[in-house]
């Protein structure tokens, strides 16, 4: 079995490698050249999330805590691709912009870009650092190699074709590996509950379990709608969302992808949730507290599968992450070079920017492989990343969007603002999640500058 995964990792990688033949330029390496096929394109947006966090971080929460621990991911991933589809993907897609960086720098000038920069650039270390500890695990799992060794190789075949191809490798290896997701679950999911019925893996979940309102009062509440809202709305102003919409070939194919890729994620990503309910039946060991649940998948794959299931769904596992992982790294690394060091040198080339882009993906790399090392909840790790997005570059992206008396004074309150409170908030360890205080301190510092001070 590992011979076959290795082999699908190679023919991977080489897949990868031969896009980067389509690379001529930095729009080819940031945007495959705006030229995706609708296909292809709710393909790539689909694999944004369908990682580690859908398959091992979400599949945990739901383990432990029944399905209202899963309404970050992936209702509210599915919910931020909906929302895509219906507010953002053609304003955006009409701009034709090269980054999401350079929205802010349009709307609001050049030194919200460069906080917006910085912004994009720390919501995706977190991100990337998951993905890592995922194919860590998953090498762990099927080789009983150290899950530091498995961290560093997930690292360095992520950031070879990503570093090769860009954008292009990213979307033609999103696709074909969707192939093997969506067959690889299927798989593993018809040959489970071919040992145990969906009858009693259901009759044996404790009471409250598919509860999926929080409690009357008022701090389940707000922290329900966190939930739903901290990848539902702090994703929208993600780079590899931006991308994957700009790299549409056109405005009709990105708002159609974005509500293609919505309504596959919804639905796919309920099979690994499926898959830990009948681990709660088959291997009961994982609900006890020395047991890491991210293991309860692969666990039951490598117990309860056939061979050729456990080939089709490791290779799913190693297929989700690296998609994910591959997106992830090229989003923070066109911020870098587009928005953070092209300003910087005026006089720069394409040429020379497509190289420096290549360059960063080695930077952004090298950080979210120290952070990997350090961190090691793939579901964290996740609402990490999301959180910052949310508290600093939502509320001016929306408002430079669809509301004309924003300014660039309001756009770095607002960024400002929204950290500096979402810090303190999780530093006191409010009983409300932070995020709320955060947003709340980003919206009303751009409404305030909106409403009293009319000039940029």
């Amino acid at each position: 079995m590992v011979v076959f995964v290795i082999l699908y990792l190679v023919i991977t990688m080489v897949v990868g490698l031969l896009a980067a033949r389509l690379v001529r330029n930095t729009e080819d390496y940031l945007l495959a050249g705006r030229r995706l096929p609708v296909y292809i394109a709710s393909a790539t947006l689909f694999a944004t999330w369908f990682g580690s966090e859908t398959i091992l971080g979400a599949s945990s929460e739901f383990a432990e805590g029944g399905l209202i621990a899963v309404v970050r991911d992936p209702f509210g991933a599915a919910l931020c691709l909906f929302l895509v589809g219906l507010f953002f993907a053609r304003p955006l897609y009409r701009m034709k912009l090269l980054t999401f960086g350079d929205f802010y720098r349009r709307r609001y000038g050049k030194l919200t870009e460069f906080l917006a920069g910085i912004c994009i650039m720390l919501t995706y270390l977190a991100w990337i650092a998951a993905q890592m500890v995922a194919f860590g695990v998953i090498a762990n799992a099927l080789t009983g190699i150290d899950l530091t060794r498995g961290i560093i190789l997930g690292c360095v075949l992520v950031t070879l074709y990503t570093f090769v191809g860009g954008m292009w490798s990213v979307s033609i290896t999103d696709f074909m590996q969707l192939i093997f997701i969506v067959a690889g679950l299927l798989a593993a999911t018809l040959e489970i509950f071919s040992i145990v019925s969906f009858r009693e893996v259901f009759a044996n979940a404790p009471d409250g379990f598919f509860r999926f309102v929080p409690d009357p009062d008022i701090t389940s509440s707000m922290n329900y709608l966190a939930a739903w809202i901290t990848i539902g709305l702090g994703s929208i102003a993600g780079q590899d969302i931006f991308q994957r919409v700009m790299a549409s070939r056109s405005e009709k194919v990105a708002v159609r992808a974005s509500f293609i890729s919505g309504s596959m994620y919804l639905s796919v990503a309920l099979i690994p949730l499926l898959l830990a309910l009948a681990g709660r039946t088959l291997l009961p060991e994982f609900l006890h507290e020395q047991q890491d649940t991210q293991m309860i998948i692969p666990a039951l794959i490598g117990e309860y599968t056939s061979p050729l299931v456990q080939v089709l769904l490791f290779g799913a596992l190693l297929s989700a992450i690296l998609s994910t992982a591959s997106s992830a790294l090229l989003a923070p690394a066109a911020i870098l070079g587009e928005n953070i060091i092209r300003p910087r040198l005026p006089k720069i080339t394409d040429k020379q920017l497509l190289w420096i882009s290549r360059y960063s993906v080695l930077l952004v790399s090298a950080i979210a492989l120290f952070m990997a090392l350090r961190r090691g909840n793939i579901y964290e790790l996740v609402g990490e990343a999301a959180s910052v997005g949310l508290v600093s570059l939502f509320v001016p992206l929306t408002a430079g969007l669809f509301w004309k008396k924003a300014n660039s004074r309001g756009a770095i309150a607002s960024i400002i603002s929204g950290l500096a409170v979402w810090m303190i908030a999780s530093f006191l360890d409010t009983s409300i999640e932070p995020i709320l205080f955060g947003l709340f301190a980003s919206f009303l510092a751009m409404f305030a500058s909106g409403r009293y001070f009319t000039g940029q």
